[in-house]
């Protein structure tokens, strides 16, 4: 009964219930064609020791002890124990749905302190309680963007993460908006000239990322004065949030879209994340997602409601500023208490020793390959271009444990053999100086 929940009496009970006899009489519609003939091809049955034990076989298949240089929207940063015990406390079990603010002001709360400690970081005035992660709050940005300014269409840089760029193409395709993309120059920044030219009367935005893909840091107030002069608003993505603690926010930006997976959220296997956008005060009606305020009850204590949009605003197809309704209010609590944990100046320190890993395996790999983008300050990725194909030297690598960089050629052909480097707190000198021995 524990994993099968129905009783035959219980089958029996719904059937009679529907007006059938047996099993086949319920499936009896389905042409005999489309029936199964026979038992399936599937093992038998195990006994529920025998699936502990498979699964702790699958376990320690696992690759454990390994150094990782992969980046590109996905960072490898300490996760603090701290958070897998708050998680799981009772205040934050509340239901999936905080719309009965009466038994929800655990989770309320959390996506509140998450919501204004995000302001503080990219120095915007709201943010909300998340998106489903970087991509979809970056595409949702542009949108914003186009019920704000009343056109249709965006300027993106190709600096962009890629598969961000992806996403947005996929909305644009059903939603009747032109994106046009816009190059790169040699220092791996948006090319403002190319850029300028883009932006028509039609455009409701400027999208870059900073840090971008190649880890290039963009020139955030320049890209600024030229989209507001045509009357364009500017997003700014951010996918590497650790960045905020040492990198000046984008107080110029109009939107900031950003990924929050970087504050204690684990690399599994591409998700779940948290993505978050962060507005100014006056395009508050249009941020899509929730939004968590503060009030008082009748007798005048403190509490927490969603707040400025209904759940029939997202349901309603013609009232609606997004098709994503919830957040992910767990990612969003992990966030929450990472940076709680580290605080301001953790935060700083963090994103300090980030920088100076990035800085000294820069400078290393440079002596036999060649670092791409060296002209504009970057965080804590780099592009390394050598003469053989980064795969190869990925597989020598992880014949050491070391899981080399994410190889560039598949979005950015026209590199060649480049790749991504990343290294973050958890980096050792020890792997970066093996992985440079390494680069040809």
């Amino acid at each position: 009964m524990r994993y099968l929940p129905k009783s035959p009496s219980d089958r029996d009970q719904m059937l009679r219930e529907i007006g059938v006899r047996s099993i086949d009489d319920l499936f009896a519609p389905i042409p005999p064609d489309a029936q199964v003939k026979g038992g399936l091809n599937i093992p038998r049955q195990m006994a529920e020791s025998e699936i502990l034990d498979y699964f702790r076989q699958r376990a320690s298949e696992n690759a454990l002890g390994y150094s990782s240089f992969l980046g590109a929207g996905a960072y490898n940063h300490y996760r603090p124990v701290v958070i897998d015990s708050l998680i799981s406390r009772g205040e934050f079990f509340t239901a999936y749905t905080p719309y009965q603010p009466e038994i929800s002001q655990g989770t309320l709360q959390s996506i509140f302190e998450f919501q204004t400690m995000i302001c503080e970081l990219t120095g915007m005035e709201v943010a909300n309680a998340s998106m489903y992660d970087g991509s979809t709050a970056a595409t949702e940005s542009v949108m914003m963007a186009d019920r704000i300014t009343g056109r249709t269409g965006a300027v993106v840089a190709r600096s962009v993460h890629p598969e961000y760029r992806e996403v947005l193409a996929t909305y644009a395709k059903n939603q009747g908006m032109s994106i046009a993309e816009v190059g790169y120059q040699e220092n791996g920044r948006a090319d403002l000239s190319e850029l300028e030219e883009a932006i028509t009367d039609k455009t409701s935005c400027v999208l870059i990322q900073s840090p971008n893909f190649f880890g290039t840091l963009e020139d955030v107030a320049a890209v600024a004065d030229i989209a507001h002069k045509k009357g364009a608003l500017l997003v700014v993505a951010i996918a590497e949030a650790v960045s905020l603690g040492i990198v000046r926010p984008p107080v110029e930006a109009d939107v900031v879209a950003m990924e929050a997976q970087s504050f204690g959220v684990p690399v599994g296997f591409g998700g779940p994340y948290a993505g978050v956008i962060a507005t100014k005060e006056k395009f508050v009606r249009q941020i899509p997602g929730r939004l968590v305020g503060e009030t008082v009850d009748r007798q005048g204590r403190r509490g927490f409601v969603l707040t400025l949009s209904t759940r029939e605003q997202h349901i309603r197809r013609e009232k609606a500023t997004s098709n994503i309704c919830t957040n992910q209010a767990l990612i969003a609590l992990m966030a929450t208490i990472f940076m709680t944990v580290y605080g301001r100046e953790g935060i700083r320190e963090l994103a300090q020793q980030n920088l100076a890993k990035a800085a000294y395996a820069a400078e290393e790999f440079g002596r036999k390959g060649k670092v791409l983008f060296s002209g504009a300050p970057r965080f804590n990725e780099f592009v390394v271009q050598t003469k053989e194909e980064p795969r190869a030297i990925n597989d020598r690598l992880l014949e050491r444990k070391i899981v080399g960089g994410f190889p560039l050629k598949k979005f950015y052909p026209e590199l060649g053999n480049a790749a991504l480097w990343c290294c973050t707190e958890l980096t050792t000198r020890a792997a970066i100086d093996a992985a440079a021995k390494e680069v040809a």
